[in-house]
């Protein structure tokens, strides 16, 4: 039973780490932090997998643990990330690099991001994986329409960072 559970969270993280990868990046400035990140990403996923009752796809339910997670950690004052040894789970995993090497514009849309608040973080990076916000909605655990009005909000901060 254990193994056949660690074999398929195994199988469903490994197609989708980009997106803890992406969400590091977002709430990170560093590769330090960006690793630390996507550990403890990585262990509150496995952790909770037995929780994970298929409702939702698991990239929505991947994002929705591994925004929580980035939140919950980077609103601490002191910003350490406290880590639990997830023992051989992490050598099972084959890692795929996230490619840094994006364009300029990419840099400073990232920059600008940083700026903003958490949630509006949350907001804009499903957005820009072309998420409906229904699905936003959910992964949230906001309604739709609150969904939209905060990302006009966010929107409109981004172009006055981007744009002064």
């Amino acid at each position: 039973m254990q193994n056949d559970l660690e074999a398929e969270f195994l199988s469903d993280f490994e197609q989708n780490q980009n997106i803890a990868h992406k969400i590091c990046r977002m709430y990170t400035t560093d590769q330090e932090s960006h690793n630390d990140l996507f550990q403890e990403i990585t262990i509150q996923l496995w952790k909770n997998y037995s929780k994970f009752r298929g409702e939702a796809k698991f990239s929505t339910w991947m994002y929705r643990v591994a925004l929580n997670t980035a939140i919950s950690l980077y609103r601490k004052s002191t910003r350490t990330l406290k880590t639990d040894d997830f023992s051989e789970v992490a050598f099972k995993i084959s890692s795929v690099e996230y490619d840094d090497t994006e364009e300029k514009q990419l840099e400073a849309l990232y920059k600008a991001i940083h700026q903003l608040n958490d949630i509006d973080k949350a907001l804009i990076f499903l957005y820009l994986e072309d998420k409906p916000f229904h699905e936003i909605a959910e992964t949230l655990g906001i309604s739709n329409v609150n969904a939209r009005v905060k990302m006009n909000r966010a929107k409109e901060k981004l172009k006055a960072i981007l744009n002064p």
